[in-house]
């Protein structure tokens, strides 16, 4: 894997916001920036050479003019430009194999704050290598820096706490400098119902101290090695998704992890991502671990 991040560009305005991101990014990381066009070459049964060759000079322009966007925010990046044919799914995924990060847009729910998170992000997603960010593009009244005051906000499992998303979520907050918010929500089994009410009190509060030790001992060695990253816990009965997507209001970023597992439909993306990507306006990271 190259120290190189990778934006995905196609011209829109979210892979434009896509490219402003990554290219903050690749300027914290001090690493060069990577971006790449990628498209559709099959030519159908009778199409105009002259057509196709015009196509091509126009995605290639998109790729310049990105370039040239970039360069003009970001002068002291490196940026290196990629155009090449075939799936955009299959493209990308090859991509995350050789790149520190990749950031794709997508398209924000018009009003209401989030993510549209299309075909292609979700495909990209169900197979990505390394981690992915997903940017949604601003409102153009919107002048406020790329990086808004905020802290980084991260969902975490237990007991099995995924070495790769908090060292993510921790590297982040030491690059940007600010606070990290870890957020942990758990229930009861659901063997526990309505007649179980005499001892479900007792059961939530060892519950509650399980998870709170569980979750002091998962950020432990994470906290020594980040000794200058405030750090708040917030361990809580609810629901994972709605408790996530309310932290993460103001966040700098949201970090999430991805398990490596596939169907027979291709690769599977839970209910707390979708939940996420929908219902945040913050660039979400989605960590991929085993």
């Amino acid at each position: 894997m190259s120290r190189i991040v990778t934006a995905g560009i196609d011209g829109s305005q979210e892979s434009l916001a896509a490219a402003d991101w990554a290219a903050e990014e690749a300027a914290v990381r001090t690493c060069p920036l990577r971006l790449v066009h990628v498209w559709n070459d099959e030519t159908p049964p009778g199409a105009d050479y002259g057509a196709t060759e015009t196509q091509q000079r126009s995605t290639e322009a998109v790729l310049h003019e990105a370039a040239e966007h970039v360069r003009l925010t970001h002068p002291h990046v490196q940026i290196e430009t990629q155009h090449v044919s075939g799936s955009p799914v299959d493209e990308l995924s090859r991509e995350s194999q050789r790149s520190e990060l990749l950031v794709l847009g997508s398209r924000g729910l018009g009003g209401v704050k989030g993510f549209v998170a299309g075909s292609v992000s979700l495909a990209v997603l169900g197979c990505v290598r390394c981690p992915l960010v997903l940017v949604r593009a601003r409102p153009a009244e919107d002048t406020a820096p790329i990086r808004a005051a905020g802290e980084v906000v991260v969902g975490l499992d237990l007991p099995d706490a995924s070495a790769e998303v908090l060292s993510f979520a921790f590297a982040a907050a030491d690059r940007y400098r600010c606070g990290l918010e870890v957020v942990h929500s758990w229930s009861l089994p659901p063997v526990f119902g309505p007649g179980s009410t005499d001892v479900i009190p007792t059961l939530m509060a060892q519950t509650a101290a399980e998870r709170q030790r569980e979750l002091v001992a998962a950020l432990a060695s994470w906290t020594e090695e980040y000794p200058h990253v405030p750090v708040r816990r917030e361990c809580v009965q609810g629901h994972p998704a709605q408790d996530l997507v309310e932290a993460s209001d103001q966040a700098r970023l949201v970090v999430v992890g991805l398990r490596h597992r596939t169907t027979r439909l291709g690769g599977h993306v839970g209910p707390v991502i979708h939940s996420v990507l929908h219902h945040t306006a913050s660039p979400v990271a989605v960590v991929p671990h085993n």
